[in-house]
């Protein structure tokens, strides 16, 4: 198949999506092509999604560090980090702002995974996870809460879109079952 028809299918997916109480969305993905990307963590140094292969990674995107549903999130997966990894799960999180700040609440919060800045909002593009939103009632662009797992080969097998903070990651534990 030529380039631009397996880019054209990258997303081509048989999708279930469903929405539960708290109006989160989950769609049932698999993407055909592996994941693949390259930031920096809360440190400056590049972490890539190559260091995860064979292992189950969870990529979770966050709009910024230290707000009150940011905050709310992270300690969530913080407290279920133990039980992920045991699973065979690994996990970061993305989100628009700079290494200092992600570092800042890393420390903060006691958080043990990365933090990745993904500044030029590239790779919230590539999943998505960047766009139009409401908040507070007006529309504006930028990164939409988002949570994506991808399989041992690097192809996301499960996506959850527009999240709340409160309560993903209970239903994101259970559904993987954690």
């Amino acid at each position: 198949m030529p380039a631009a028809g397996k880019e054209n299918r990258r997303r081509q997916t048989a999708r279930t999506v469903t929405n539960n109480e708290n109006s989160c969305h989950n769609a049932m993905v698999r993407w055909y092509m592996p994941i693949e990307f390259t930031l920096p963590d809360q440190d400056g140094n590049p972490v890539s999604t190559a260091r995860y292969r064979g292992r189950r990674l969870i990529v979770f995107f966050y709009p910024a560090a230290m707000t009150a549903g940011c905050t709310a999130e992270a300690c969530d997966f913080r407290d279920n980090y133990s039980s992920l990894q045991v699973a065979g799960y690994d996990l970061v999180g993305i989100s628009p702002d700079p290494p200092a700040r992600n570092k800042k609440f890393q420390d903060k919060e006691g958080l043990p995974f990365p933090l990745l800045s993904d500044q030029d909002h590239k790779v919230a593009e590539l999943f998505g996870a960047w766009g139009p939103k409401m908040r507070y009632g007006k529309e504006s662009t930028g990164l939409i809460r988002s949570t994506f797992v991808l399989g041992p080969d690097g192809e996301v097998e499960r996506e959850y879109r527009k999240v709340k903070a409160k309560g993903h990651v209970a239903r994101l534990t259970a559904e993987v079952g954690v």
